[in-house]
């Protein structure tokens, strides 16, 4: 006659034993040789009653100091540190989606609302044959230049960094419940933009630290441009930044017409508010469009021509527009559409969707 261990490895009853598919306490386990014999056989005798209490279960045995515990902590451990990662994405997670960053957001909005704004009146002056930098970095200098430039430069950084994070939890964290490839296509223009977003961030936190100027973009752009092409394959990855740069700016000039855009924002009921922000929404759309479009053909005509040093960015592509025939006249509308899409997102600001 053989009985069932009720005795764990730690010295517990209980739990442990029914997880190794023991049989339950209390219960006998005939011999086979016996069985096979068919003898009768005696029940066995009559054990104390402390020997069969159920005791607490595996998870809350306390084992004295000097028991072979090897394998105790090895387990804890691993699901400590399972709960601990899971705690702190649940965290970052409840940051990303917490009210103040999500007005600090929308302040990135407006933040970059103002900088297209900027963009498109430097534009205009360089059009009417002034001077200027149109780009980010030019539009940032501009601002340093107003009476509350430092306010402005401070909150305008702050507003940026924030949306880009909240860009990256949009990456990180939504779109889990669309489809495989709607999701990996929304996370995708969500990473994009934390991006684009972030290097705003850096270009005022120059300024804000004094170490930024007005060309900074520009001559970013055209060292990234050499350094590149240098680099083995770098001639033809740099014709590929160049092509998706320019597709990008197809996408988005035809967002304009299609009234894409809608579906971001909270839309006013029907009157003057809402065509004001069709309207803005268009044009700014086809501005924005073409100057990405400008840009990424001029990385490309660069990187062939073997001249990287005319890959000068959104300033670069807005120059090269003035050199053409009626230049002047296409610049300006550019930069008109450059200042509507500055106040459309000043408007998505205050409309936008924030929750996917």
């Amino acid at each position: 006659m053989r009985y069932v261990s009720v005795a764990g490895p730690y010295g517990c009853t209980g739990g442990r034993a029914r997880r190794w598919g023991s049989l339950p306490i209390g219960r006998e386990q005939p011999d086979d040789h016996e069985s096979r014999r068919g003898q009768h056989h005696q029940h066995a005798p009559e054990r104390s009653p402390q020997l069969f209490r159920i005791g607490p279960s595996w998870h809350d045995c306390q084992c004295k100091k000097g028991t072979h515990t090897s394998a105790l902590p090895r387990l804890s451990k691993g699901k400590t540190i399972k709960e601990e990662l899971k705690q702190v994405v649940d965290k970052a997670e409840d940051v990303t989606n917490s009210r103040v960053l999500e007005f600090l957001a929308r302040a990135g909005f407006a933040a970059s609302g103002i900088l297209h704004l900027l963009v498109g009146a430097i534009a205009i002056r360089l059009a009417m044959g002034g001077t200027g930098s149109a780009d980010f970095s030019g539009a940032v200098a501009e601002l340093a230049t107003m009476a509350v430039g430092p306010f402005l430069l401070w909150g305008s950084f702050a507003a940026c960094a924030a949306l880009s994070l909240w860009q990256a939890g949009d990456a990180i964290f939504d779109f889990n419940h669309q489809p495989t490839k709607k999701k990996v296509k929304n996370k995708a223009k969500a990473a994009l933009q934390a991006i684009v977003y972030a290097v705003l961030a850096v270009t005022l936190w120059h300024f804000v630290t004094g170490t930024g100027t007005g060309g900074d973009n520009r001559k970013a752009t055209s060292d990234f441009t050499i350094a590149l092409m240098t680099a083995p394959g770098g001639v033809a990855l740099l014709v590929l930044i160049g092509l998706a740069v320019a597709v990008t700016g197809v996408a988005y000039g035809m967002r304009g017409p299609k009234k894409s855009f809608e579906k971001q924002l909270r839309m006013p009921d029907q009157g003057a508010a809402r065509t004001a922000v069709v309207s803005l929404g268009v044009a700014g759309y086809l501005a924005k469009g073409l100057v990405l479009l400008l840009t990424g053909l001029l990385i490309v005509i660069a990187t062939i021509k073997e001249h990287p040093e005319d890959s000068t960015g959104l300033d670069g592509g807005l120059r090269a527009l003035r050199d053409q025939p009626m230049g002047p006249y296409l610049l300006a509308a550019v930069g008109a559409g450059l200042v509507c899409y500055g106040a459309y997102m000043i408007m998505r600001a205050r409309l936008a969707r924030m929750t996917k």
